[in-house]
């Protein structure tokens, strides 16, 4: 019992500091929201479904024998002359991918661009250059509040095992 407990504690202690790194560089790399300019909400109408294969997030046998797979990703345009593009992966199934393309329902989303670079992201209708941001600093801030209890938790529990050793 004590043997998986510690596997366990090793793989939360290992996750936890992966979580506390990408955390960290997440909160370093989010662009300012003066960053970005709103281009408005725009709607988007599904035009084509295509198969994409990506890498095998699977591991052991599946992996091996299959290192790619194939997901199928609805592509997403504006049909007001602005050119914008927006992509969905709606995963392996290629009838869902089908029913989503057939039922052409429009999607409504905001286009902010990237001032410093001429690109631009899409994000739900309702947020704004300051909410996105914000929420992905929250994001971050979760993830950093987490995996860092997680390893102040692994460290007093390894100082009361520390302490019950030289006691006992």
């Amino acid at each position: 019992m004590t043997g998986i407990v510690r596997v366990v504690g090793v793989m939360g202690l290992v996750l936890s500091m992966a979580f506390l790194y990408v955390g960290v560089k997440g909160i370093v790399t989010v662009r300012p929201a003066s960053s970005y300019e709103d281009m408005g909400v725009h709607t988007f109408y599904p035009y084509q479904a295509l198969p994409t294969s990506v890498e095998n997030t699977s591991t052991g046998r599946d992996k091996r024998l299959n290192p790619t797979k194939t997901v199928y990703v609805i592509d997403y345009k504006t049909l007001d002359g602005s050119g914008y593009q927006w992509h969905v992966n709606t995963g392996n199934s290629k009838s869902e991918a089908n029913r989503i393309l057939a039922a052409g329902e429009s999607v409504e989303r905001r286009v902010l661009s990237i001032k410093e670079t001429g690109k631009y992201i899409t994000v739900e209708a309702e947020l704004t250059a300051d909410t996105y941001v914000e929420g992905q600093k929250q994001r971050y801030f979760w993830m950093v509040g987490l995996s860092g209890g997680y390893l102040v938790l692994c460290l007093a529990g390894w100082v009361v095992v520390k302490q019950s050793q030289k006691k006992g």
